[in-house]
């Protein structure tokens, strides 16, 4: 029996789990610099602009999701933006990842957001064909931009 629930402080060591895990799945694992602190004083304190989610199978933590919200100004509404969302390896194909999406889906209607986003890597293909299953449409005419560590810094601080 599959249930969602918005993760609360006592979560972050999952939380964190699920992070390494995405990591690990992304070929990416020593990417992560998240800690259980660092968790705790963005997700969890007054104000926070992200949201965690997890997802059970019974008692078993199964996946996760993180979001927040974003802006449209073309819309003049706000949109959810999804981050990340992981199931567990050994418990796909039971429909986890769509009941995730769906109470996502949900909370945006629920928020009155215009739009639910979120990126994939061009190599996920089961992920590809999942979105594309549930009626999700790829925005290929977009291209992501990213400042991030040295090159945030640099340009941040660099003279006019």
């Amino acid at each position: 029996m599959l249930h969602i629930r918005p993760a609360e402080i006592e979560d972050v060591s999952t939380i964190l789990h699920f992070i390494n895990e995405l990591a690990i799945y992304e070929k990416e694992p020593d990417a992560v610099f998240a800690t259980e602190e660092k968790l705790i004083n963005t997700l969890f304190c007054e104000g926070a602009t992200a949201h965690a989610i997890l997802c059970f199978d019974g008692d078993d933590v199964i996946g996760f999701a993180v979001y927040f919200f974003n802006y449209s100004t073309w819309l003049g509404k706000n949109g959810l933006y999804l981050e990340d969302l992981f199931v567990s390896p050994s418990h796909r194909g039971k429909g986890a990842g769509k009941a995730i999406m769906k109470y996502l889906a949900n909370h945006a209607l629920e928020r009155k957001c215009g739009r639910f986003e979120w990126v994939v890597l061009d190599w996920n293909k089961p992920a590809i064909d999942f979105y594309e299953s549930i009626g999700a449409q790829a925005q290929s005419e977009w291209i992501i931009y990213r400042l991030t560590g040295q090159a945030l810094v640099d340009f941040a601080k660099a003279e006019q």
